[in-house]
């Protein structure tokens, strides 16, 4: 198994790769306010950080198979936090934007990709994206996925960290523990919160199975969802362990599974 960076590639390595079955990879991130404690682009580092530890995972490395990271997409769909900071695409722009990465992946010869998403406005774009881009070019397979809901065990005491009723959540325990991790220079010790009453719609909906939206709910809540005041360091490297190894489970199924099914001109195509 070797990771290539795509903008380190020379164009005939390039298609070199993309001929021999190696998959494609691109995170996604959203430039958008992380409450007073946390910084901007906080769902692009994340969602990088834990591709990086997928992508050192020795459950990765199996024989033969190839991966080429594309550049972090860092800008996503995040109109709800404009009213406190962030610069966003509108779905059908971010719509079209991936529809673009992906079919030029698909020209250059790149049968094969997987979207490693960081931001919850995406979630659903991202998802959409892989299955037009495989219903309009044969022989592709695609994947989306965001990287807080892969998940793997690395071990009892790693699992005691997890708090399912705050993650991921927005600037709250979870994004925060994990930032005191990976990038814990960036991380403001103030981290007020006011728990809002009544709760978040978006969080707390009429119904179960139903999501819910509210003209003006995230303003109203203050651009959090829980209290980051008890986030810790060693609780975000527990989650960012047992998502970089869930990562790592998931790419590899990836892999398996369409590594005999993906097929080129010239039929099918053993990768």
């Amino acid at each position: 198994m070797t990771v290539r960076q795509l903008t380190e590639l020379t164009r005939g390595r390039t298609r070199e790769l993309a001929a021999a079955g190696a998959v494609a990879l691109l995170p996604i991130g959203a430039v958008e306010q992380h409450g007073d404690h946390l910084p901007m682009g906080t769902d692009a580092l994340l969602a990088d950080a834990v591709l990086d530890a997928a992508l050192a995972d020795p459950d990765l490395h199996g024989p033969g198979t190839e991966w080429v990271r594309l550049p972090t997409l860092a800008v996503g769909h995040s109109p709800h936090h404009l009213f406190a900071g962030a610069v966003s695409l509108r779905p059908e722009t971010l719509s079209a934007v991936l529809a673009d990465v992906l079919d030029s992946l698909a020209v250059t010869g790149f049968a094969r990709a997987v979207l490693v998403n960081g931001h919850g406005g995406n979630d659903e774009l991202a998802r959409l994206a892989v299955k037009a881009h495989t219903l309009g070019h044969q022989g592709t397979a695609a994947a989306a996925l965001s990287y807080w809901s892969v998940v793997a065990d690395t071990g009892a005491a790693d699992a005691e960290a997890e708090r399912p009723e705050r993650t991921p959540g927005h600037a709250g325990w979870f994004e925060t523990s994990l930032m005191l991790a990976v990038r814990p220079d960036l991380v403001g010790a103030d981290r007020p919160f006011a728990a809002p009453a009544p709760p978040a719609l978006f969080d707390d909906p009429p119904h179960p199975g139903m999501t819910t939206e509210r003209h003006g709910e995230w303003a109203r809540v203050g651009g959090t969802t829980d209290d980051a005041g008890d986030a810790r360091a060693d609780a975000g490297a527990a989650l960012l362990r047992r998502r970089g190894a869930g990562l790592a489970a998931a790419l590899t199924a990836f892999d398996r599974a369409t590594r005999r099914t993906t097929t080129t001109g010239e039929g099918l195509h053993e990768c």
